[in-house]
């Protein structure tokens, strides 16, 4: 085995991977859903102080929450995953772009790399421990 196909040429090493990915870049969205809940009001005024219409703080909650869900459960990976990247990216540019100020810089370029996992993700689709997967290999 080489070092530079360690995971991808190992099945078992890539799904595993996979799914760890997953709940990685799905945790942080399903924690941070919550946390909008019990800071509804202050989340509310924050979205409104840049611009943002406060009504759409439940929708935004309820993309976290379930897409954060069906990317655990490997379930329409691809497509949540393409959702995540542009949602990580249009975050990063509202909410982030102050590149002077060092924390909004990080909190920009996590977002913009939280994009570039999801669209790895979306390429490469969910594996074996997935929903999609088993959905995939029912219809053949």
């Amino acid at each position: 085995m080489n070092i530079l196909t360690l995971i991808s040429k190992n099945p078992a090493l890539a799904n595993v991977s996979s799914l760890l990915a997953r709940v990685g870049l799905a945790t942080l969205f399903i924690l941070t859903s919550f946390s909008k809940i019990q800071y509804f009001d202050t989340t509310a005024q924050y979205m409104a102080a840049t611009g943002l219409p406060e009504f759409l703080l439940p929708l935004v909650i309820a993309f976290e929450l379930l897409g954060g869900l069906l990317i655990v459960l490997g379930l329409l990976t691809q497509l949540t995953a393409i959702a995540f990247a542009a949602f990580s990216i249009v975050s990063a540019l509202l909410f982030h772009f102050q590149l002077d100020d060092q924390m909004q810089f990080l909190m920009f370029y996590k977002n913009i790399a939280m994009a570039g996992g999801f669209i790895a993700l979306a390429s490469h689709g969910a594996g074996k421990f997935s929903i999609d997967h088993i959905l995939l290999n029912r219809k053949q």
